[in-house]
């Protein structure tokens, strides 16, 4: 019997729901609550360790390596909570020695103590949301913070030795056009972040901005495209490197946990509306805080759906996912995970090619090109429908 274990344990990334904010901005789908009473975040976080330690044992043959504490406004939830969960985590699961762990904060909930206490419990990165550099539409679209609020947060995010710091940014906001964009870009880049993350405004359902949306003087498709073309040229002029069609970082500082879900790979979410990715199912939690944690501390049901994900389906979301990245797709990679031919594929991608919205790598990768960015949803729904016509390949020709 050997004196050790030689087995390899797989990767596996935690994503930790807070869902708890001081206003709800008014672009924002996300699940959040503006309540904020000790019965109420007590009960939440006695009921999400319990998840936790519930949880831990299921996965004994996975090491945790990304940590990720989204929301909601998880800096608005407290140091102490925040590192009381890290904690549990720690107990629960076998968490890597150079493990990711990122926190999501608004400018205006970041203060020294906070910072102090999370980078002394292992906290290594920090996720701020900044939206952009003009005041007035930082009011307009609901931002509890303004921008010079933002640009202090920064400092003391780096006074608390955090180097690894990831800026949110969102284009084609209201009364937003190219100049004022550009100057955000600008502005940002003084405070040398390690990471950008620049998204397009969406006009979801159920959101002030949903309601109201006849009277926004917003971008259109044509002005978020040169806004978005923009972004890539500045940012690659500064030294950043695009790496996915939103995220931009310097060499080395991709968002790990965000690379699980892009290149499917394995994550379990606690909280409300969190999803998880695990052992080949697909599962997602009540979006219901009161309910998550009364089911927690009842032994009652918390789950809002569970799937096996079937074979294609996952060929499919190879394609998709992997696409929203510039690590791109392999026909070899493709074929063995899959069993599926990639030629037909392939020659979609080549008339894409044609037109400047994919390349082939010398390392024998497809990706999209910024340009193939702009298009990717009808890039990928076209390869899909192929994909939906090809017969597996058999391994006994």
């Amino acid at each position: 019997m050997p004196l050790f274990s030689t087995k390899l344990k797989k990767p596996l990334g935690i994503y930790i729901h807070i869902p708890f904010c001081r206003s709800k901005c008014h672009y924002c789908d996300f699940y959040s609550v503006t309540e904020l009473d000790n019965q109420i975040t007590n009960g939440y976080l006695d009921a999400i360790c319990d998840h936790i330690r519930e949880a831990g044992p299921l996965a004994p043959d996975y090491r945790v390596d990304t940590i990720y504490f989204g929301g909601g406004t998880p800096s608005y939830f407290g140091g102490d909570a925040l590192a009381a969960i890290l904690a549990t985590v720690r107990k629960a699961f076998d968490v890597a020695s150079d493990a990711e762990i990122t926190f999501e904060a608004n400018p205006d909930s970041i203060t020294p103590k906070l910072l102090r206490r999370l980078r002394g419990e292992g906290f290594n990165r920090v996720s701020l949301g900044v939206q952009c550099s003009d005041n007035a539409i930082l009011q307009a679209i609901g931002r509890p913070h303004d921008y010079e609020t933002a640009v202090d947060a920064v400092k003391m995010i780096r006074r608390a030795g955090f180097k690894n710091l990831s800026l949110d940014l969102i284009f084609g906001l209201p009364e937003q056009d190219l100049t004022h964009w550009e100057n955000t870009l600008q502005e940002v880049l003084k405070l040398q972040p390690e990471h950008i993350s620049c998204y397009g405004l969406k006009i979801e359902e159920g959101t002030p901005f949903f309601r109201h949306q006849d009277k926004l003087r917003i971008a259109d498709d044509d002005t978020q495209a040169d806004m978005y073309k923009s972004t890539v040229d500045i940012l690659r002029a500064a030294g950043y490197k695009q790496y996915e069609i939103s995220n931009f970082c310097k060499r080395g500082r991709e968002s790990r946990h965000n690379m699980k879900y892009w290149t499917g790979g394995e994550y379990l979410g606690f909280g409300p509306d969190a999803s998880s990715d695990f052992a080949g199912k697909r599962f997602a939690l009540i979006r219901d805080v009161h309910g998550y944690i009364n089911g927690i501390r009842s032994g009652g049901q918390v789950l809002a759906e569970i799937q096996t994900v079937p074979h294609r389906e996952r060929a499919g979301e190879y394609l998709m996912m992997h696409l929203r990245t510039t690590y791109g797709i392999s026909g070899k990679e493709y074929e063995h995970k899959f069993l599926l031919p990639f030629a037909p594929l392939e020659k979609e991608l080549e008339k894409c090619r044609q037109h400047g919205h994919a390349l082939r790598g010398i390392d024998g990768r497809w990706h999209l090109t910024p340009e193939g960015f702009l298009v990717s949803n009808t890039i990928i729904t076209n390869l899909m429908l192929i994909q939906d016509k090809t017969k597996p390949i058999s391994r006994w020709k």
